[in-house]
């Protein structure tokens, strides 16, 4: 072993192992909270600031901010864990959280079920875009 191969191992988290599927689920519950908190951060910072919960403009880069912090969050998370593709994992479990969230569920968003239903869904998002990575990674061999 030479000293660039140790110096990557010394480098690398060191945790028990665990199954793959159910660090999936724990890194998209917790990003399913971290979501969570980001919109209701900005919403209180909106009533702050114009008295009302509806942000205007700065709605819009909010939403992206909070995408952005997630996406990243959870790619770290996912990569310090050694899963693989963990930058795609994120990206695209974030992205068909959105999509459902948006299409689906945005009339009935700020009810009290959403602290249960939306990290249960990015944990089931993120389940599904690793398999998606998996079946693209063999067609891609």
């Amino acid at each position: 072993m030479d000293a660039d191969e140790d110096e990557v191992t010394t480098h690398r988290f060191t945790a028990p192992p665990l199954p793959p599927l159910l660090i999936l689920a724990v890194v998209g519950v917790l990003t399913g909270f971290v979501t969570i908190g980001m919109v209701w951060l900005s919403e209180r910072g909106c009533e702050q600031f114009r008295d009302t919960s509806n942000c205007g403009a700065w709605g819009f880069p909010l939403l992206v901010l909070t995408v952005v912090v997630a996406i990243v969050l959870a790619a770290t998370a996912l990569s310090r864990l050694a899963m693989p593709h963990p930058r795609l994992v994120a990206f695209l479990g974030i992205g068909f959280m959105l999509l459902v969230v948006l299409g689906f569920l945005a009339d009935r968003l700020f009810t009290t079920w959403t602290l249960l239903v939306v990290p249960v869904l990015t944990a089931t998002t993120f389940l599904l875009a690793h398999l998606l990575a998996g079946l693209l990674e063999r067609a891609d061999a």
